[in-house]
């Protein structure tokens, strides 16, 4: 890796207007800022099924997950922006996620997408609480996969109050916040090249 990590940023929600996927083009940015090239991944453009280890014997990996596993195979570090559905995190994070841990083509190493990388976390919701009981979800599950999650995270509740109408990041404090995790991301990535 050069000085500049690579680092992917997405949401882990399809919908349209998602207040995560508005910090996810924040955190795009912030990456960018602090020394990386970023690139933000909309997972609506990926869609694919619900993992089934039958479907995946008897048709392979669908094209699209084979395709969201050569976008983080291009990329260092992650930062991934949560909701929370129910306390937890969301289906279509999990299913991603769950694809792209299986090999597609022979001689793959286990968890040759993950293995290595860094992450970072943040989360936005309505709620007063932004999600943060979906961070701690997504922090194992990523750690259980070989990701090393820098510690510190951020959440931020009453989201409908600090993103604008263009979706902008409008709270300097949210922002300054968001941009330290961003950032503690970028330094750790480089660190461990």
């Amino acid at each position: 890796m050069s000085t500049q990590p690579r680092i992917l940023t997405f949401a882990g929600s399809l919908r349209a207007g998602s207040y995560n996927k508005m910090l996810a083009r924040f955190c795009a940015k912030a990456a960018e800022e602090a020394g990386a090239t970023a690139t933000f991944l909309d997972l609506a453009a990926y869609p694919m099924p619900l993992f089934n280890q039958d479907l995946e014997e008897d048709e392979g990996m669908p094209a699209n997950a084979r395709r969201f596993k050569d976008v983080l195979r291009e990329h260092d570090g992650l930062i991934i922006a949560s909701p929370e559905y129910n306390s937890t995190i969301t289906a279509a994070l999990k299913n991603v996620i769950d694809w792209a841990t299986r090999p597609d083509r022979e001689g793959e190493p286990a968890l040759e997408c993950f293995d290595g990388k860094t992450a970072a976390l943040v989360g936005a919701s309505p709620g007063a609480l932004g999600g943060l009981r979906a961070l701690f979800h997504v922090r194992d599950l990523l750690q259980n996969i070989k990701v090393h999650v820098v510690p510190p995270m951020h959440a931020i509740g009453a989201a409908y109050k600090v993103f604008d109408d263009a979706g902008e990041l409008t709270d300097e404090t949210h922002a300054g916040r968001v941009r330290g995790v961003v950032t503690a991301l970028v330094e750790t990535t480089r660190r461990l090249a």
